[in-house]
């Protein structure tokens, strides 16, 4: 279960970021996870809920976005329409994947003291 690991690197990414900001109290974090990324997104806010506790994460919630595949022409930059064969009807290229294969920490919410 590899979602228990990325769940550790998001809880370390975090970490780092409200280091930054002494006394700084994380509220959210908002995830876009690709439809291609091998991540079960159920598994990982179970994860995300078993880990995060004692560390900056604790009273955070998480917010997942997730992100469907799309594919293009690399040559002529069509879209390629979902159920399509991965070729470009236009010029013949194979597809290129353009979105749907990553996991991105796009957004931590933190509520940080006044200095």
């Amino acid at each position: 279960m590899h979602e228990y690991s990325i769940v550790s690197s998001l809880v370390e990414r975090v970490q780092r970021e409200a280091d930054a900001h002494p006394g700084a109290i994380v509220r959210r974090l908002h995830v876009r996870i690709g439809e291609l990324a091998g991540v079960e997104i159920e598994l990982l806010r179970t994860a995300f809920e078993t880990f995060r506790a004692h560390t900056v994460c604790e009273g955070a919630e998480l917010a997942i976005a997730a992100v469907p595949a799309s594919w293009r022409c690399p040559r002529c930059d069509r879209a390629i329409p979902v159920g399509e064969i991965l070729r470009c009807a236009t010029c013949h290229r194979p597809a290129r994947l353009a979105a749907g294969d990553d996991i991105i920490l796009e957004r931590i919410e933190m509520e940080v003291p006044d200095v």
